[in-house]
């Protein structure tokens, strides 16, 4: 299983991936560029290239992660031509780096409605991938629902993704913490929660899971990480994740608050024992 964690890319991708190997991941995420900023970044192709190989050789497995900022809904013209800009040098990035996905959070509609945060949404996709030929997919990651966040359910990520005229360029990662506060699931209704991936076809598009307990309560549509097993969740509700054969091959990150990256060491091991 490829249980891994976030971790900082500030002194090069393969510095990053060196780090993962130390803390005993065998899959890690690091973002494109600043999580605040869609600032382009200078890419050192070289680093890359020898983070890939080492990547290979360790059987280690990478997922990019988009700006926090980004909006594929956003009612502004100027910052939707940015972002296209941005998402589509992030799956260069994510290419370079060797991820075979870049994670984006769906869209907000910022108080436009959320027909039109759809339309939009669809839109700007269409524009990022439409003359996107690599192999790099972009990633939806469902929303815990605060303010006008979109993307709540599996039934309206895989709407959008139908919508769009490259459906194909586009897969999820779905995000533990994010579906419970949305109210999509619990302990009790983990069974359901997989009928459903497997019944609307948002399993078949699954890249990655972002793999985090939830300090708010259910159904509370608040983002807040907790640390894996002393949240909400609980490790009991969690654990189903890590048993269940659909994803034995997808990346399992950690996302979860620390002072240390050397604390992710922990929580793998503790996932480790179940």
């Amino acid at each position: 299983m490829y249980i891994g964690c976030h971790i900082s890319v500030g002194k090069g991708i393969y510095a990053a991936a060196e780090r993962a190997v130390e803390l005993g991941a065998r899959s890690f995420q690091v973002f494109s560029k600043n999580p605040r900023s869609l600032k382009p970044k200078k890419i050192d192709y070289e680093d890359a290239e020898k983070a890939v190989r080492f990547m290979k050789e360790r059987d280690l497995k990478l997922i990019l992660h988009t700006p926090y900022i980004t909006n594929l809904s956003s009612p502004k013209e100027d910052l939707t031509e940015i972002t296209i800009s941005s998402l589509k040098e992030d799956l260069h990035i994510a290419e370079v780096f060797g991820s075979p996905g870049a994670v984006v959070h769906v869209g907000k509609h910022v108080g436009e409605g959320e027909e039109f945060g759809f339309r939009r949404m669809v839109e700007t996709l269409n524009a990022i991938l439409g003359d996107y030929n690599g192999p790099v997919k972009l990633l939806l990651e469902n929303t815990a629902g605060q303010g006008s966040e979109m993307g709540l359910t599996l039934k309206e990520l895989m709407r959008i993704r139908e919508a769009t005229d490259v459906a194909d360029k586009i897969g999820f990662c779905f995000d533990t913490c994010h579906g419970f506060a949305a109210g999509i699931w619990n302990g009790e209704t983990y069974g359901e929660l997989v009928e459903e991936m497997e019944k609307t076809g948002y399993l078949e598009h699954l890249m990655a899971i972002h793999f985090n307990d939830s300090k708010a309560p259910f159904h509370s549509r608040k983002d807040r990480h907790e640390k894996i097993g002393k949240g909400e969740i609980g490790s009991e509700a969690l654990s189903r994740f890590i048993h269940d054969p659909h994803f034995q091959s997808l990346p399992i990150i950690l996302e979860t608050p620390v002072e240390d990256e050397w604390e992710y060491r922990d929580e793998m091991e503790y996932i480790r024992t179940w």
